[in-house]
């Protein structure tokens, strides 16, 4: 694990790691796919993105500033970006889906939530885990096989 200085702050910075030519955005991703992998379970590494706020137009005012320009009507008109989330793993026959998470930035557990809010919505079968530890990937991994 390595630390990446912010003004002021320590962010937490994982280690990038490769396995079968697929890129790994940490080690506990990647020793996730390797137990995967090791117990014959399909999976598909970030293969489906849910779209947990949809875009929309903003028709009101919304005074705000940035860096550079003062405070004026930034947003009237304007379309606000939706908001997705792309778990690690998935089941190809959608029966669970996995996200690895072991050091969660600020934003993470208001998409978590949201997410959780669209998998209860629209996939009532599916479960999902959220290991962040190596012990509880294996874990994971016995509940999935519990699962097939």
């Amino acid at each position: 694990m390595r630390y990446k200085r912010r003004k002021g702050t320590k962010t937490i910075q994982s280690k990038k790691k490769e396995i079968d030519g697929i890129k790994f955005d940490s080690t506990l991703e990647s020793f996730m796919y390797s137990l995967l992998k090791a117990n014959n379970i399909a999976n598909e590494y970030e293969g489906e993105k849910f779209v947990l706020i949809e875009s929309f137009k903003f028709s009101n005012a919304s005074y705000e500033r940035t860096a550079k320009k003062p405070m004026v009507d930034r947003a009237s008109g304007k379309a606000v970006r939706g908001i997705t989330y792309t778990p690690d793993f998935v089941d190809p026959n959608g029966k669970w889906i996995i996200e690895t998470k072991g050091y969660a930035n600020e934003s993470f557990p208001l998409r978590w939530k949201l997410f959780k809010k669209v998998i209860h919505n629209g996939y009532p079968n599916v479960v999902i885990f959220k290991p962040q530890r190596q012990s509880e990937c294996d874990i994971t991994v016995n509940r999935i096989l519990e699962l097939l």
